[in-house]
């Protein structure tokens, strides 16, 4: 979708510092689509990557050039690095890079999902021509869009990313300006907050484990999920503070999946606690089960509380508790990022990328 709709784009999954130095420093320089960035700027590749890192960070703003001696003419030469820029990759990008981009964090499919397949011959020509009205509406506002100075929701380097998408949504009129700011915050707090993205995969992970060791009960309690989570010796839960994993972080970290917890009762009594299907759409999405003939039921070396196996499987909004008459509450999940349009998706079949933009 970005190459098809991108100025003149200019796709690259190893490209040496060299060549790319070369191919933007025009007058008209492409834009990079560097694909598989994880590879070049993870693990044993990072450090003999510096240059193309250096030039990334340097070509989000103009008269940032790269300076060279040239042999031949005993003289410097200025390497133009400015050029819009786009990176995919698995996780997260160096720190650098990121605080220069605008961030996508693109969410896993879950099973059922269906997606529209992209098709290069088929799709393209109506993105080249939409990317042709773009360039041409754009052409003739060009000295507005130089005079532009929009109102900014955020400072510093994150306005200077974001300013001239602003600029163009003001231009656009109509809800534009309004959906521009709004993507503008939400992109920029998911940004910052995407070091604790693995931290809550893990914990979704290891709820489902303590639902296991609990007996796979419909529901537990709060302080049964806080006793299993903080007992893995091999989990990170008990080093997250004097007292280890709270209920108070728990929720917080689970928030953002749409996971809440609510009063219910118990055998024991009434207690705040979780249900097991408030969880399955998370699962599904992040961290689906093996089969069942993998699976393996963990050991733990914490003393858990015996779950009676009247505990069987309930249903939100529909299904009591055991030995109550109160009904499990429904969970609301959070809809799948997706496109309307003929040439869209309803979800993406890919690990969890991240897409990083650069600003005009």
């Amino acid at each position: 979708m970005v190459e098809g709709t991108c100025h003149n784009p200019l796709i690259t999954v190893n490209a040496s510092p060299a060549a790319v130095y070369r191919a933007i420093g025009t007058d008209h320089p492409p834009t990079l689509l560097v694909d598989e960035a994880d590879t070049i700027f993870g693990g044993k590749n990072a450090e003999a990557n510096e240059d193309l890192r250096g030039l990334l960070n340097a070509g989000h703003q103009r008269n940032r050039p790269a300076i060279r001696w040239d042999n031949n003419t005993h003289s410097l030469e200025k390497i133009p690095t400015f050029a819009m820029a786009a990176l995919a990759g698995i996780g997260a990008m160096p720190d650098t890079i990121e605080d220069r981009a605008v961030v996508v964090r693109m969410r896993r499919r879950a099973p059922g999902e269906t997606v529209a397949p992209y098709r290069h011959r088929r799709d393209s020509p109506a993105l080249r021509r939409l990317a042709e009205r773009l360039t041409e509406w754009l052409g003739a506002h060009l000295v507005d869009l130089e005079a532009a100075e929009p109102s900014m929701p955020v400072e510093d380097r994150a306005a200077d990313t974001w300013e001239p998408l602003v600029a163009v949504a003001d231009l656009a009129g109509s809800r534009w300006p309004q959906r521009a700011r709004l993507a503008v915050t939400t992109l920029t707090a998911e940004s910052d907050d995407a070091g604790n993205v693995s931290n809550r995969i893990r914990l979704l992970a290891d709820i489902r484990t303590a639902f296991t060791v609990l007996g796979e009960p419909g529901a537990a309690s709060t302080s049964d999920l806080l006793t299993v989570l903080n007992g893995d010796d091999e989990a990170p839960w008990s080093d997250s503070g004097p007292a280890g994993l709270t209920g108070k972080r728990l929720g917080d970290l689970l928030r953002d999946f749409g996971i809440t917890s609510t009063k219910l009762r118990f055998p024991v009594g009434q207690a705040k606690g979780y249900t097991r299907d408030a969880f399955t759409d998370a699962w599904n999405r992040y961290c689906p089960a093996p089969p069942a003939e993998q699976r393996e039921t963990p050991s733990t070396g914490v003393s858990v509380p015996c779950v009676p196996s009247s505990f069987s499987q309930v249903n939100p909004g529909t299904d009591c508790l055991p030995g109550t008459h109160q009904s499990v509450p429904a969970h609301q999940s959070v809809p799948a990022l997706s496109s309307q349009n003929h040439l869209g998706t309803h979800g993406t079949d890919t690990p969890r990328p991240r897409v990083t933009g650069r600003r005009a």
